[in-house]
């Protein structure tokens, strides 16, 4: 039997897609094994979000090479279909196929087996107009189930050079996305966070159908816990939106939604399409209908230009808004974005100053925000052992990572958590009780 074995960088999209590439060389036969291991043909699914990222996945395409040079090397993902020709330049790689056509890659394998000539199946993203399915029934090695749902993004922000890796914004269909998640609650899965690279803007290329519309329908699949959105945009955030979220009884207490900088002179130079009155505007009407609710997001300092009160208009509205936690990025400049061209490029040692503040501030907010929650109930999905033996890891619908005594029995279910001590990264509790929604009974392992 033909082994396979695989590597990916980048984002939960990546990893998504990874996972689907497997579900086609299993049903050709193949066994999956580890990437140090000497398999017959390794897949590197590449990340190009930044220049480090094309640099990560340049090494290991050449450790793969290095390592097993009778094997057959297949490079994916988004530096692939950005920089086809460049990665075809490095000898030893065989098959390159980007951000679409995935399906082709057992064929192209086959075909480079016996012509033993490269091959490159990258073609223009742009012209895509069409959601490539890609079937995932579950996960090799997660509890939570990631479930994509639209594929490219329109927005074309100056610092991303997403769009031209991924193309434009493309809605998977919504019956293929309902089923799809039908399956993944068959297969034992309690939570699904929705994912895409524009994941917010599903729906905008459908007739008559929307993302809230979407979450009404998965909200009908019985067994299904938990709906997170892995991301979504202030100006996606409509009121049709909020009704539906503070309606429903899965979709949970968290959202990401990606601030990016807190000035409008900023934004403005990253054409991010909002205002900030627009923003708070959103965030005020969505903590007024879901009380708790915990709202992470992005923020990139050091963005060309940014002066001292710019970046202090961000701290103060970050402080302001209450987020619960912050994805802290120094701005990087990514060739081929026009932000890279800019002038007024900040120096190195003012943006890691910035950084800092700014999980600083990040850090406080957090612990403030899981105080709240100190000697409350939480639903705990557990995901791993704990560091402590006899201890488990997992997280709340608000996002708070909670360890707790438990046997790994319970890691994937649905458990009552007692919040004994509130913290940040991690929140000590115990269990007071298993919730077993099949049987429709509830264990009790402690009583509170």
């Amino acid at each position: 039997m033909s082994t396979v074995a695989f590597h990916t960088l980048g984002c939960k999209v990546n990893h998504y897609e990874t996972e689907a590439i497997w579900q086609l060389f299993k049903d050709a036969g193949y066994d999956r094994v580890e990437f140090d291991t000497n398999a017959d043909v390794f897949v590197i699914n590449t990340c190009t979000v930044t220049n480090t990222g094309d640099k990560k996945s340049r090494q290991i395409i050449r450790r793969a090479i290095r390592k097993n040079p009778d094997a057959v090397v297949c490079v994916t993902g988004c530096y692939a279909q950005t920089s086809s020709a460049e990665i075809m330049e490095i000898p030893g790689v065989d098959v390159v196929v980007g951000t679409q056509d995935r399906t082709k890659l057992l064929d192209y394998i086959e075909e480079f087996k016996t012509e033993r000539q490269p091959i490159n199946g990258v073609g223009n993203i742009m012209k895509n107009r069409k959601y490539e399915e890609l079937e995932v029934p579950y996960f090799t090695d997660r509890t939570r189930a990631s479930l994509k749902i639209q594929e490219g993004c329109n927005n074309f922000c100056t610092f991303c050079i997403i769009p031209w890796a991924r193309g434009l914004m493309r809605s998977r269909d919504p019956e293929k996305v309902v089923e799809q998640a039908t399956t993944l609650v068959n297969s034992g899965y309690k939570e699904i966070v929705l994912t895409g690279i524009h994941t917010g803007g599903y729906g905008q290329d459908l007739k008559d159908y929307n993302l809230a519309q979407l979450l009404r329908d998965l909200e009908t699949i019985d067994g299904l816990e938990r709906i997170r959105i892995s991301s979504i945009e202030a100006s996606q955030l409509t009121d049709e939106v909020i009704n539906v979220i503070s309606n429903s009884n899965k979709v949970v207490r968290h959202l990401h939604v990606p601030l990016q900088s807190g000035s409008d002179t900023v934004l403005k130079r990253m054409r991010r399409k909002y205002s900030m009155a627009h923003f708070s505007e959103r965030l005020m009407k969505l903590h007024k209908a879901l009380p708790g609710l915990a709202v992470t997001s992005d923020v990139i300092v050091g963005f060309p230009g940014e002066t001292e009160e710019e970046f202090q208009e961000t701290y103060d509205f970050i402080l302001k808004h209450h987020f619960s936690e912050l994805h802290v990025f120094p701005y990087s400049a990514r060739t081929g974005t026009p932000a890279a061209r800019m002038d007024d490029q900040i120096d190195e040692s003012i943006k890691n100053e910035r950084v800092h503040k700014l999980i600083e501030l990040s850090n406080q907010l957090a612990k403030e925000y899981a105080s709240h929650f100190e000697n409350e109930v939480l639903e705990v999905i557990p995901e791993e052992s704990g560091e402590a033996p006899g201890t488990l890891v997992g997280y709340a619908d608000n996002y708070m990572k909670v360890e707790f005594e438990g046997d790994d029995s319970l890691i994937g279910e649905l458990v009552r958590v007692k919040i004994t001590q509130a913290g940040y990264p991690l929140s000590q509790g115990h269990v007071v009780r298993v919730i077993d929604h099949a049987s429709n009974r509830s264990e009790f392992t402690a009583i509170i």
